[in-house]
């Protein structure tokens, strides 16, 4: 991860076209067109050798013609010509290139050597930074800089887009621009071959001339470049994602109920949220979080109340809010009183407040600043829905002047309907305050925050390398899991898991291995009855399917008894399972308990992911787990456990008292470590 050279990528003062052409619908020809017509001011420097011009401009033979060394150069020309010009630009000491061409990889250049090994061979020696290849290429509309071939040019904004999909590229350049949307920088990744996300994103975090950057993300390179960028810039800015498509998993964790819960995709989940960002799922949405983001105040919480003129659209607002996981939030008696004193006597006294379909601008503000003020209300949702008696005009300069006077509270409108409504929304916009024309549009909005504003606490949060409440017993571990590998095993078993746990701090019940049912027995009597008797065998993950657990035996025969009796069912449910004997374990007997499950797995990508969620035999059934990415501290551990059902439980209801959660999260902490 570097911002080496890259002020002559995204700040070129002179760009060379290697590869422009007359050619009709040619990349070269398209390329010169878009330079020429995008008001860039510096010089443009054609080559070609068989033309002495190119729309109008003097064109150069080769690149030991041109007059000067450009900042920036672009190729548009076939695979096997690329090692050669990489090494003449480097030569000439450009620093900066965009590599347009497709298929770079499955091209032999000698040697066996692939076209794109030797480009980034050469550019590697020589300091040179490569955008591509096989991409769109690059604009930066505030320097006149349109070096793509892109159908459109885009406008000049505080936005940066960049996406690895050429496709998706073009498709939001035309929908951005009727709809007055700007970029300050828009860049077609390509194949990160050279220039990867890590890279963009640690410049772009300390741009002045961008204020939030999309991301449309197929997938990442180089996590821990990415996750650093990600972080550093998310500090500074909002940072927001489009993560398209599924990575197979590269190997599925036979042994564990880990590897089926965690997919890629929310492993994804996971490191935007640890990184600071924002996810969503389509452009349109992309748009609509950053202006919400960026024109909203920031909530001091999750709260939010719901003002309207219309019943109807606030019961459809609520129904939204508590979908996506939202709070309602429960007005207070003096917040009630208040709102009494300044709204007619058939308002809803509840919250969504309808303050009745004829409501003036100057209700509208009254009740706006009573919730405003109200110490249970982080947010407000306005909403407005036309009425004969009064211009939504009104309503919205209305609300313009009490978010003028409290300059730092979480407003968020919507005006619905079209024409009539059109005006106010223009009025929230100039005013900066975000603006929808849905009840669902303006809850997506506000979510957006209560998930920007959480992820934003997670990158704050800076876990220690050990917490203080326990020193793992390392060198047990790594002894046990070296005797293991040593035998020609993969796996461990039950008793050698629990020992690498106990080495953890993690506490586990009382085990033992026994080689037989008399063996077994033998143990039992040294323990506290009842006790628990298992099989022990490399090729049976799930003992329970097959009768390789039998529960609550009170007496060595019975221990004995059930040892024979299991070696019978098991052989014959899986005749050909190397059965490596039992394990023996005091009967843990907690009629009221809930269980839980905590895994890790490797991911391909990301590597270790921490999962959670409720346990048991039908684990997958019920599919209520959540992950994050190690290390972990206390606070990302509760979080973790926010993120599931189950932890509804665990905060204890009826009869039911509360779990210790701070004992889960220990626990978190030290399968993490």
């Amino acid at each position: 991860m570097s911002t080496r050279n890259l002020d002559h990528l995204f700040k070129p003062s002179s760009v060379a076209v290697i590869g422009a052409t007359t050619r009709p619908k040619a990349i070269g020809q398209l390329v010169m067109n878009n330079l020429l017509q995008g008001g860039f001011s510096g010089p443009i420097m054609p080559v070609n050798p068989k033309h002495t011009s190119i729309s109008g401009v003097l064109a150069y033979g080769d690149i030991d013609s041109l007059p000067m060394v450009p900042d920036l150069a672009v190729i548009c020309t076939p695979p096997s010509t690329i090692p050669s010009l990489i090494e003449q630009l480097c030569a000439r000491g450009v620093r900066a290139c965009v590599v347009l061409t497709a298929g770079l990889g499955r091209v032999e250049h000698e040697n066996g050597q692939s076209v794109m090994d030797a480009m980034l061979a050469t550019a590697k020696e020589h300091g040179m930074r490569i955008l591509g290849h096989n991409c769109l290429g690059l604009l930066v509309p505030g320097i006149g800089l349109n070096a793509s071939f892109a159908h459109t040019s885009a406008l000049p904004g505080k936005i940066a887009f960049v996406s690895q999909s050429g496709a998706l590229c073009t498709a939001v350049l035309d929908w951005a621009k009727p709809r007055g949307i700007g970029f300050s920088h828009f860049i077609s990744m390509g194949d990160m071959a050279e220039l990867d996300f890590g890279d963009v994103l640690d410049y772009l975090g300390s741009d002045p001339e961008t204020t939030a950057i999309l991301l449309y993300i197929e997938s990442i390179h180089h996590n821990r470049t990415f996750m650093s960028a990600a972080r550093a810039a998310a500090r500074n800015k909002p940072v927001l994602a489009i993560k398209s498509g599924r990575v197979a998993e590269g190997a599925r964790a036979a042994m564990s109920h880990t590897g089926a819960l965690t997919s890629n995709d929310a492993v994804y989940d996971a490191a935007f949220a640890r990184a600071g960002m924002l996810r969503v799922y389509e452009f349109e949405e992309l748009f609509a979080a950053v202006e919400t983001l960026s024109r909203s105040g920031r909530p001091k919480g999750e709260r939010l109340a719901i003002l309207t003129n219309g019943g109807g659209l606030g019961v459809m607002a609520v129904d939204d809010l508590i979908e996506q996981g939202g709070l309602l939030a429960d007005l207070s008696d003096d917040t009630i009183t208040k709102l009494n004193a300044v709204l007619p006597q058939t308002w809803s006294k509840a919250n969504p407040i309808d303050i009745i379909g004829d409501a003036p601008g100057d209700r509208y503000a009254a009740a706006l600043r009573v919730l405003l003020d109200a110490k249970e209300v982080d947010a407000v949702l306005v909403m407005h829905c036309p009425v004969a008696v009064v211009h939504p005009r009104e309503i919205a300069q209305t609300i313009v002047e009490v978010a003028h006077d409290k300059p730092h509270s979480a407003i968020t409108t919507c005006f619905v309907g079209d024409e009539f409504a059109s005006p106010a929304r223009d009025i929230m916009a100039k005013a900066n305050i975000a603006c929808f024309d849905t009840p669902l549009k303006s809850v997506q909005a506000f979510m957006h925050t209560v998930s920007y504003r959480r992820n934003q606490e997670i990158l704050m949060e800076m876990p220690p390398s050990m917490p203080t409440d326990f020193k793992p017993a390392t060198s047990t571990a790594k002894l046990l899991v070296e005797s293991v590998l040593a035998s020609g095993r993969e796996t461990l078993s039950e008793p050698e898991a629990k020992a690498v746990l106990s080495a953890y701090g993690v506490p586990t019940v009382e085990t033992h291995t026994a080689k037989s049912p008399v063996d077994a027995a033998r143990l039992a009597d040294t323990m506290d009855y009842p006790v628990v008797l298992k099989i022990l065998s490399p090729d049976i993950s799930h003992k329970s399917d097959v009768g390789g657990v039998v529960l609550g035996l009170k007496s060595r025969a019975a221990v004995e008894q059930a040892g024979h009796d299991m070696l019978e069912r098991v052989k014959d449910a899986f005749p050909d399972a190397d059965i490596t004997g039992f394990s023996i374990q005091k009967m843990a007997h907690r009629p009221d308990a809930l269980e839980l499950i905590i895994g890790v797995s490797t991911d391909p990508i990301f590597g270790p992911v921490i999962l959670f969620g409720q346990g048991g035999t039908a684990v997958e059934v019920i599919g209520d787990s959540a992950i994050a990415l190690p290390p972990l501290n206390m606070a990302l551990a509760r979080d973790l456990i926010s993120r599931t059902k189950v932890s509804k439980l665990l905060a204890g209801y009826r009869d039911h008292v509360e779990a210790d959660i701070d004992a889960i999260c220990l626990a978190l902490n030290q399968v993490a470590q």
